[in-house]
């Protein structure tokens, strides 16, 4: 009957070949096997004992870091460190990234590293990896304070835009650094707490989670005016003058306010329409807000099917000397920009809210804040700096 021998036989017999000056017969009579068994696991070994890995898997133990520790002091490459452990030779440079200190440069530049040591290493990488982890707001008083001023002040920024303005208002202080993930987390994950509990409120779409997103569907074949005819140069987006726009509704219909939002800068105006929202008084606010701009700066206007347009487009498009456009029915995503500029009004303008009360001032004031917003697809400028320059 052939005995199948297991890893600690095959460690002994290289440990006593290793001890014995390469004696693979004397090694296999003490530890009870066959010549020929010895002598095939120091040729196919090369003399050398495999370490063992950690119980998870794809963490490094104690026994290979002590290897890498070893190795190093032989001056022995990542290369072969990895291929003695069988692990990914990434998986060395990570270690190494992680757990060995710099103490300084030569004349040439070249970095000049602290002796690696294993327990040292082992130590760190228990304490990285126990749960739960203090976040990075609960370390930081300071940090919560920002963040909680710059969401639910005038402007109102995302937990992108505060990542963003961090970086800019602080370049050179690393503790003031929070990716817009983490923010969410905080306001996301239950137990959190370090950020005020009704702070999701002041995020856009208002949830205290996540939710799925959905297909929006597909548009119907576009007729005469439509946005299919529409020029491949306002589509671009590289020529300003190019205006999308909206009506925002309260309870019922009763009320509304309208949006125009330049889709080169993302600049916003609101149209007031504290009575009614029908084709004339929206055609009424438009004019008035057109007149204050140059006229390269009005072009052309897409809208939606809504009556507020469809029955005025003459007018507006011969008083403001632009060319009137209008999506597919039930195609928002063809008016992306004034679709999120209104999900954005909603956060000072809330779902079922009579939207009659607010003034005319109300409403500069909010249009002032999100063109006072910095964004990403600006590069973090903000759409007032970049009308500015337009200018």
């Amino acid at each position: 009957m052939t005995l199948r021998h297991g890893n600690a036989t095959r460690d002994a017999v290289l440990a006593l070949w290793q001890r014995n000056g390469g004696d693979a017969t004397g090694a296999a009579r003490v530890v009870g096997v066959s010549d020929a068994s010895a002598k095939g696991w120091v040729r196919e070994s090369g003399g050398v004992i495999r370490i063992r890995k950690a119980p998870s898997g794809h963490r490094l133990s104690l026994e290979e870091r002590e290897v890498i520790e070893e190795m190093l002091g032989q001056d022995q490459t990542q290369a072969r460190i990895a291929q003695v452990l069988e692990r990914d030779r990434s998986t060395i440079s990570r270690e190494l990234a992680r757990h060995r200190r710099s103490r300084g440069s030569m004349p040439n530049g070249t970095p000049r590293w602290r002796p690696y040591r294993a327990r040292i290493a082992q130590l760190e990488a228990e304490g990285s990896a126990r749960r739960p982890k203090p976040t990075k707001l609960s370390r930081s008083p300071r940090l919560v304070r920002y963040v909680t001023e710059k969401m639910s002040g005038p402007s109102r920024l995302s937990p992108v835009q505060v990542s963003h303005a961090l970086q800019r208002e602080y370049p050179d202080d690393e503790q003031m650094r929070i990716s817009h993930e983490t923010i969410y987390a905080e306001l996301y994950v239950q137990g959190r707490g370090h950020l005020r509990a009704d702070l999701h409120k002041a995020l856009r779409t208002g949830r205290a989670r996540r939710a799925p997103r959905s297909k929006a569907v597909r548009p119907r074949v576009p007729g005469e005016l439509l946005i299919a005819n529409r020029p491949k140069d306002v589509d671009g987006r590289t020529v300003p003058g190019h205006w999308e726009g909206d009506l925002i509704v309260g309870p019922k219909s009763r009320s509304a306010i309208g949006t125009l939002v330049e889709r080169h800068s993302r600049f916003v105006i609101l149209l007031h329409l504290p009575e009614r929202h029908d084709a004339e008084s929206v055609a009424d606010q438009i004019a008035a807000q057109m007149a204050h701009l140059p006229a390269h700066l009005a072009r052309s206007l897409t809208w939606d099917q809504g009556a507020e347009l469809v029955g005025s487009h003459h007018r507006v498009a011969e008083e403001n000397h632009l060319t009137v456009w209008f999506c597919d029915p039930a195609s928002p995503w063809q008016r992306g920009t004034n679709e999120n500029t209104n999900g954005l009004l909603r956060q000072y303008f809330p779902k079922g809210s009579d939207l009659s009360v607010h003034t005319a001032d109300d409403l500069a004031q909010v249009a002032a804040g999100l063109n006072a917003r910095p964004r990403e697809t600006l590069g973090w400028l903000t759409p007032a700096e970049v009308l500015a320059d337009i200018l």
